[in-house]
């Protein structure tokens, strides 16, 4: 499958000559449902994976009131898009009773007790080679990135409860055939649906906090004018001119929503050095803001989140890895 970027309603040079020469590709990974092999670049997909390799573990503590698992999700997800899938009469439960029933006790959850204290694996998010996303910045030596997370609230807060491993995927001999995975789960939400992705490489310019003083100032006059206008047609920045929306690989961090965007010095990993925007972990592909970023082939589609995935409350986590050292831990930010 093709899904192909429209191209930006407005050429943004011909009202801020600026920034001419500021844009960065950053390569859309398009997540749609599938069936991922590990041989195949994926969001939610198993891992090529050694079989002698340790898997990674999560032992920071997790403070939640329910819990659930992850056969839980899956059951609960096929059941609903199953229900969907089938014709029924109007005005008719969406469910049967015997469905209903499963997923009331899904719904209802597991008691917070049941973690165990020892460390959870960490779970699958995502695998990119190298030959599908042109803009990953793989170290010398390999192909490919792997990206685990910890399916609970921490994961927005804590660099911990994501994990980054650079691999040449020629050196995986045998691969891990049963991964363990955590006997619990804080949130569905969390929980990556399965998806192959379609690449497509895209130009973005930067977010507003990225332009100088009085650049910024006169883009947000503008966007502030937008509001008040009966013109309803004109493009807006930060929605369609400036970074596209959803999963994507490079180009420029994230706009900050809702909070001001962190100091220089507070973008740093631990080590002291600088980092960049390596993965963009968004909660939809498309809203109203940036629908015009929805791909041509999708413009009757009413899926705007094929991941599954909602972070925080509809927010989006960046991932920037270290430029001085690819093996130290990412450093993440909610945006």
């Amino acid at each position: 499958m093709t899904l192909t970027t429209p191209p930006r309603p407005l050429d943004v040079v011909s009202l801020f000559p600026e920034l001419a020469g500021t844009t960065r590709t950053a390569t859309r990974l398009h997540p749609r449902p599938g069936d991922p092999t590990v041989h195949d670049s994926s969001v939610g997909g198993p891992l090529l994976w050694p079989a002698d390799e340790p898997w990674p573990t999560c032992a920071d503590g997790h403070d939640v009131h329910r819990l659930t698992t992850l056969e839980d999700v899956r059951t609960r997800r096929r059941i609903l898009a199953e229900a969907w899938a089938r014709p029924r009469p109007p005005r008719t439960n969406l469910l049967t009773p015997d469905e209903q029933a499963i997923v009331d006790r899904i719904n209802a959850g597991h008691d917070a007790a049941l973690l165990p204290p020892e460390p959870l694996p960490l779970i699958p998010l995502a695998q990119l080679y190298a030959r599908d996303v042109p803009d990953l910045p793989c170290p010398g030596g390999t192909d490919m990135l792997q990206v685990l997370w910890c399916p609970f609230d921490e994961l927005l807060e804590l660099s911990s409860a994501v994990h980054l491993r650079w691999r040449q995927s020629s050196h995986v001999k045998e691969v891990l055939s049963d991964p363990p995975e955590p006997a619990y789960v804080g949130l569905a939400d969390y929980v990556p649906a399965p998806c192959v992705l379609h690449p497509e490489q895209v130009a973005e310019y930067p977010p507003i906090h990225e332009l100088d003083e009085d650049l910024a100032q006169r883009v947000i006059a503008r966007e502030r004018e937008l509001i008040f206008s009966d013109d309803t047609e004109q493009p807006r920045y930060r929605g369609a001119l400036s970074g596209a929306p959803g999963w994507k690989v490079g180009g420029w961090p994230a706009p900050w929503s809702f909070r001001g965007p962190a100091e220089p010095d507070e973008l740093r990993c631990r080590c002291g050095a600088p980092v960049e925007a390596l993965l963009t972990i968004d909660s939809s592909e498309w809203d109203g803001e940036s629908g015009s970023w929805r791909p041509l082939e999708d413009l009757h589609a009413s899926e705007d989140c094929p991941t599954m995935v909602t972070v925080g409350r509809g927010y989006t986590l960046q991932i920037y890895h270290c430029l001085q050292e690819p093996g130290h831990p990412p450093f993440t930010a909610l945006q």
